[in-house]
């Protein structure tokens, strides 16, 4: 059906394609980085409003990237956004509050008979800014931690507990990717902010808190590959039986190079992204590729390798890999023509990006539309 790719073949397509869209998801979570530093980059009102302008012109892609990245699990891989999605709900839940209040802001912060206050709506870009992406960490740190479900006969999903999700906050392992993830948003954001904003000032203060973000965010992504790599992993064996296999995770890297180096380049290219932003160079390029590479070296690790995506915790019989989650083989062909269209997306986006950065933000751009 599509160029010749058998099932298997077709659900490996798919997972890089969920890794990609999950590294371009971080990526864009520079708007999330951002909104938590408008206070900390602005020295007045004016600058504050310039800042959220900034931000208000890409809020959208990320947006849409969150929607894209959760269509794509659904569609291609309909047990695991089923019992995700169905069992863990509350944290979901909590996640999409925190997406649909940024909206909201985004919306109603500057118009006219504005009954909560602007300061209402900046509050609200702080919390998803911040918890918003923490969660997502959280939420994402299950792959390796496992989740308290079991799949009953037909597959309907049971959570063992009520807290549906939130459970996981008491498991401090997931803090790591949780955090990591808040100060690598604000790492995006000030690379960003120096790239698009034509302030001194602000860029000053964003060289420094380029600085200040990095020391947080280096312990906390070191800890989560470290956790990742020396715990126990949810193995899959040849006869489909899921069992706790030792260093699994970091075998996976040292016996997959590819996915090794596209970890390597991706660090490499986060490194280098963060000098070049605080020399004042364009960093926001290097930090760009280098998160995506990142993302997606972790997301093909727990998805390609011997091992359960989504494993289960109550019942490792119940743990979802991307054989037994996925479609079938007629809606992953069809779905694969339909794939064909997003690097013209993909194209279109830069395209876009490229237009409205060509020219940097001043004061003078807020006499027209502002956020």
């Amino acid at each position: 059906m599509f160029f010749g790719l058998d099932h298997n073949d077709l659900q490996i397509y798919w997972w890089v394609i969920q890794s990609l869209l999950g590294g371009l998801l971080v990526f864009m979570f520079f708007v999330q980085g951002g909104q938590g530093l408008i206070d900390r980059l602005s020295s007045n009102e004016e600058e504050k409003s310039l800042l959220i302008t900034c931000l208000g012109r890409k809020w959208e892609l990320g947006f849409t990237t969150l929607v894209l990245f959760g269509g794509a699990a659904f569609a291609a891989f309909p047990l695991f956004y089923s019992t995700s999605f169905g069992g863990a709900y509350w944290v979901w839940l909590a996640i999409l509050f925190c997406f649909i209040i940024q909206a909201v802001s985004y919306e109603y912060r500057k118009k006219e008979g504005n009954f909560l206050g602007t300061k209402t709506y900046e509050v609200f870009l702080k919390i998803n800014g911040i918890l918003g992406v923490f969660l997502i960490g959280v939420a994402v740190s299950t792959f390796f931690a496992g989740s308290a479900f079991r799949l009953d006969s037909q597959n309907f999903v049971v959570w063992e507990g009520e807290w549906r999700g939130l459970e996981q906050l008491k498991n401090p392992f997931n803090y790591l990717l949780g955090f990591a993830l808040v100060f690598l948003s604000r790492i995006l954001a000030d690379s960003y902010f120096i790239n698009a904003i034509d302030v001194d000032s602000i860029r000053h203060k964003a060289r420094k808190d380029i600085v200040i973000n990095t020391i947080f965010f280096l312990p906390f992504f070191v800890g989560f590959l470290a956790w990742i790599c020396l715990k126990d992993g949810f193995g899959v064996g040849e006869n489909g039986v899921v069992e706790l296999i030792p260093y699994l995770y970091l075998q996976t890297f040292l016996y997959n190079p590819l996915i090794l180096v596209l970890l390597l380049l991706g660090v490499c290219g986060v490194l280098l992204g963060i000098y070049q932003s605080i020399k004042g160079v364009r960093g926001i390029f290097a930090l760009g590729v280098g998160v995506v590479l990142a993302v997606m070296a972790v997301f093909l690790n727990v998805g390609l390798g011997e091992s359960a995506f989504y494993p289960s915790s109550s019942d490792l019989q119940s743990s979802l890999t991307i054989a037994n989650a996925s479609s079938s083989y007629y809606t992953l062909s069809v779905m694969g023509y339909v794939s064909l269209v997003i690097p013209f997306v993909l194209a279109y986006i830069v395209y876009v990006w490229r237009t409205m950065d060509s020219k940097k933000l001043t004061s003078k751009d807020l006499q027209g539309h502002s956020y």
